[in-house]
């Protein structure tokens, strides 16, 4: 405020000394010095624990570096080793990639490895141990096709269980197969009960739906 009134009054401000100067250079480089000792007080103190962090995030940071060259590497080699099986039809190559890729690349490699080779091992292990859903439940349909006739119609029931839910793409066709293993089994009344459930749902396929009503 006080330089403003001055400013107004047309006042030339005081100017400073060569004494003043010095004396605020001085002051500066004391106070710089001082700063300086703290600092270096400070890093003599906690070196250990600095040189222990800046350690830890410099391996770190190379593990990571390291980790995903690595992983991609990995995924480069097992999409050639993919490719080729396909083109060689090669059912334990299928089946190699299938051990090595994992979840979807490895459920489709270990389904196309059966396809190939009539393996029912391989679909059985795809049940159980596939990691995508669609695949999974596709591999128990099969199943039942191939084992069906072996099976009471409480077991494909019991069988195809975890299909009976509309996040399966293949919810419509086990009901549909549940319900034609208890008609293969002369229990009409249990045949009829899932029958009913596909005719009664609007949002069952056509081709389902007409299937149903056939066999109702």
């Amino acid at each position: 405020m006080a330089s403003i009134l001055e400013r107004n009054k047309k006042i030339a401000q005081k100017k400073k000394t060569r004494e003043e100067y010095a004396e605020d250079a001085l002051y500066r480089e004391v106070w710089e010095e001082v700063n300086n000792e703290k600092t270096m007080a400070f890093v003599k103190k906690y070196s250990r624990y600095i040189i222990a962090v800046a350690l830890g995030i410099l391996i770190i940071t190379t593990a990571i570096v390291i980790g995903v060259r690595t992983y991609r590497a990995h995924r480069v080699a097992v999409a050639e080793t993919y490719e080729t099986a396909i083109n060689k039809m090669d059912a334990n190559m299928l089946n190699s990639v299938a051990e090595n890729a994992g979840g979807a690349t490895g459920d489709l490699a270990l389904f196309q490895a059966y396809l190939l080779d009539n393996d029912i091992n391989k679909l059985e292990q795809l049940a159980t141990d596939g990691d995508t859903r669609d695949l999974r439940d596709l591999a128990r349909v099969h199943i039942v096709g191939l084992r069906g006739d072996d099976m009471t119609a409480a077991a494909v029931e019991d069988y195809l269980s975890p299909l009976d839910t509309k996040q399966s793409p293949y919810y419509y066709t086990s009901r549909l197969m549940v319900a034609q293993k208890y008609l293969a089994d002369g229990n009409r009344n249990m045949a009829n009960k899932w029958l009913d459930v596909i005719i009664n749902d609007a949002d069952a396929p056509a081709s389902i739906s007409a299937a149903a009503q056939t066999l109702r």
